[in-house]
């Protein structure tokens, strides 16, 4: 299945020995590095308990439910140790500004992010610029995440032919105003 973060909030946490409702998912936290989703924010059911932290590792189903063995695999952030230096990163996906590397342009903020639920890992960022909705643009674009931004490649833009006067009034409108652009990566397929 695949989800985006912003249809995660409000998701229950299913104790699969009790079968009791934990906890409700509130948002993703998400290695800049390889994209892969850490695991979860949960929002617990019980009052007076403070937000807590469920390890993708830890979640055994996910349909309209999430599925854990038991509530001990929720802890408070900052008792993970392993978690430490993901939380304390400054580099971050959601609510980051998304920059083309070799021009500087700014796309917008990543205002969602999709991923797989069998696997954990982001597959789409979802630019977003004014409260306007761009392009999505796939996770195999991003080249850097850093505190400023998120660095993706600069999409391929058709070029004007450069054709001398005397040529183009000769050939008239037969020129193409598209140069073909030079594939850079080639697929093959086996059948």
């Amino acid at each position: 299945m695949h989800l985006r973060s912003s249809q995660v909030r409000g998701i229950p946490v299913i104790d699969d020995g009790t079968q009791q409702t934990v906890g409700f998912l509130e948002s993703p936290l998400i290695d800049p590095d390889t994209g892969r989703i850490i695991g979860f924010f949960v929002l617990p059911a019980s009052m007076g308990g403070g937000e807590v932290f469920l390890q993708s590792l830890d979640i055994t189903a996910w349909g309209t439910r999430v599925h854990v063995r038991s509530d001990d695999c929720l802890s408070p952030p900052d008792e993970l140790i392993r978690l430490q230096g993901a939380l304390s990163d400054p580099r971050r996906l959601l609510g980051q500004t998304i920059r083309t590397k070799d021009t500087k342009r700014s796309l917008g903020i990543c205002g969602d992010v999709q991923f797989n639920t069998r696997h954990f890992l982001a597959e789409w960022i979802f630019p977003r610029k004014f409260f306007i909705s761009r392009q999505p643009l796939p996770i195999s674009e991003v080249l850097e995440v850093t505190p400023e931004a998120i660095w993706v490649r600069d999409p391929v833009r058709p070029i004007r032919a450069e054709v001398p006067k005397e040529k183009e009034e000769a050939v008239g409108s037969v020129i193409p105003d598209v140069v073909p652009t030079v594939q850079t990566r080639q697929t093959r397929f086996k059948h």
